[in-house]
């Protein structure tokens, strides 16, 4: 097991490394930059989703390498010695290789430098924001999990009824329809659009948050989190019923559920004494890999809908602003998360079922 868990970590070094060149290479190609960006704010002729300038010169950074002075289109009128001046502060007065790897050395030691357009360190920009993710993706997955799983099984228990196909009806519905649209929805219905005003349109918190008991803190926090969750978990327990259902289904066609209804033990007692721990394995081994899913793909379109202030929020904006070191820390972290959760999701089940060896398998 030692064996299999240090070759996943050793892998995780060249699968970062080429996650990161990739992407490097292709904001070298991509139009436009924080320096012309800057160059166009300065001309009065931006008009991105955001406005923020700081001025903060990062050590890191992607861009258009070259003689950037010729290339861009704001340039016309201002002191060559200006623009030079502000490739310099944000880096890209050096090639691209060399930008590249003094990245991957300050990556190393997680020192994502300074974001361009609000200039605080790019780590502490990230801790602000994680709360508001982490609180949406955990709150998505355990009531994801608490609908699907009794759900699944009572699709297993009744397969082939009318409830089975009805419900199946409602789950893949409910699948299909994108979070962000039932988002726009629910605020159109319950946040003062044409219809009722019962929930707030922006925020995690309201003002007065912290002159509220500790049951109105709760009773707040819960308000306003309740339609971004809800949104979220519309489709997110679809993947889980079914392999809720199809896990339990081939558990109860095997010979040790026969066998305990020969000895008479009651349906129940087979179900949840026999076959829900056998069958759960695979489902709760993946609650990991849920967690994360939710946390990286649900959180950008929600939180920019409902204005919530986390890493989605932040990780559109930075795109707008041409942020890069906040772009590229997030692509990094996000990245590293996603290798460690999948090795700790096949390490689950291990501790779930301590009958699978990995120290044979091939990664």
């Amino acid at each position: 097991m030692f064996a299999y868990i240090a070759r996943r970590i050793l892998l995780m070094i060249p699968t970062i490394f080429g996650i990161l060149a990739i992407s490097f290479v292709i904001v070298q190609f991509a139009p436009g930059g924080p320096v012309e960006r800057i160059l166009a704010q300065l001309q009065g002729l931006d008009s991105g989703a955001t406005a923020h300038f700081g001025g903060g010169g990062g050590e890191i950074g992607a861009g258009n390498a070259g003689d950037f002075s010729s290339k861009y289109r704001g340039a016309q009128g201002l002191d060559p010695k200006f623009i030079a001046e502000l490739e310099k502060q944000f880096g890209f007065d050096k090639p691209a290789y060399e930008r590249f790897f003094m990245m991957l050395k300050n990556y190393a030691l997680f020192d994502f430098g300074r974001s361009y357009f609000r200039d605080e360190p790019v780590l502490q920009l990230i801790k602000e924001k994680l709360p508001v993710s982490i609180s949406l993706g955990l709150w998505m997955t355990l009531l994801s999990y608490a609908i699907s799983i009794p759900l699944g099984v009572r699709k297993a228990v009744c397969d082939g009824s009318r409830f089975d196909v009805w419900t199946s009806a409602v789950v893949i519905v409910g699948y299909a329809i994108p979070s962000f649209l039932f988002a726009i929805l629910l605020i159109v219905l319950f946040c003062g659009g044409s219809f009722w005003q019962l929930f707030p349109l922006r925020g995690l918190t309201s003002e007065n948050f912290d002159q509220l008991s500790l049951f109105g803190k709760v009773k707040d926090y819960l308000w306003h989190i309740a339609l971004p969750v809800t949104s979220l978990t519309l489709g997110a327990f679809a993947t889980s019923t079914f392999l809720t259902k199809n896990s339990f289904l081939d558990e109860i066609r095997k010979q040790y559920v026969l066998t305990a209804r020969m000895k008479g033990l009651s349906e129940r007692r087979v179900l949840y004494g026999h076959v829900f721990r056998n069958a759960m394995m695979i489902v709760v081994a993946g609650f990991p890999g849920a967690f994360l899913a939710a946390f990286l793909g649900g959180s950008l379109l929600i939180e920019t809908i409902f204005s919530l202030d986390g890493l989605g929020l932040l990780s559109f904006e930075s795109i707008v602003n041409r942020d890069y070191p906040v772009v590229f820390a997030n692509l990094y972290i996000m990245s590293l998360l996603g290798l460690v959760v999948n090795l700790l999701s096949d390490l689950t089940y291990t501790w779930i079922d301590p009958r699978i060896d990995f120290s044979t398998r091939e990664v």
